[in-house]
């Protein structure tokens, strides 16, 4: 399986529901999530979005592999493909699925030992 790093510096946001998404959020879309719960909203973001005076819970330095292609539904185990030899080395990972494939966040700091680690599962990680 084919996993592509994403370029950009990521952050995870957690906004209250009853706030407006300030507009920076959507100056840059090459990868940007919304999640709207009934307890909060999520958003994940390039860190350079995120407007200075955001009076939100902010986590930066986050990393992305990105699965290569379109994936079926019928599909079954990638995350977790993905995920357990993470786990086993103690790597924390945020996960985000899509229509098309999955993401796999992990702090930059780990970012070379999860490359090495995925790289010894047999994925081709570019």
């Amino acid at each position: 399986m084919q996993l592509n790093v994403l370029p950009k510096q990521l952050a995870v946001i957690k906004i209250a529901i009853n706030e407006k998404i300030p507009e920076n959020i959507f100056e840059e879309r090459e990868f940007l999530s919304i999640t709207y719960t009934d307890e909060e909203i999520s958003i994940i973001c390039p860190e350079k979005n995120i407007p200075l005076d955001l009076s939100a819970q902010v986590e930066k330095g986050w990393s992305a592999f990105k699965v290569a292609g379109e994936l079926d539904f019928s599909l079954t185990g990638i995350l977790v493909s993905l995920a357990a030899p993470l786990a086993e080395a103690s790597i924390s990972i945020f996960a985000l699925s899509t229509y098309n494939t999955d993401y796999l966040l992990v702090k930059t700091d780990n970012l070379e030992r999860a490359i090495h680690i995925l790289r010894s599962e047999g994925f081709k990680v570019e």
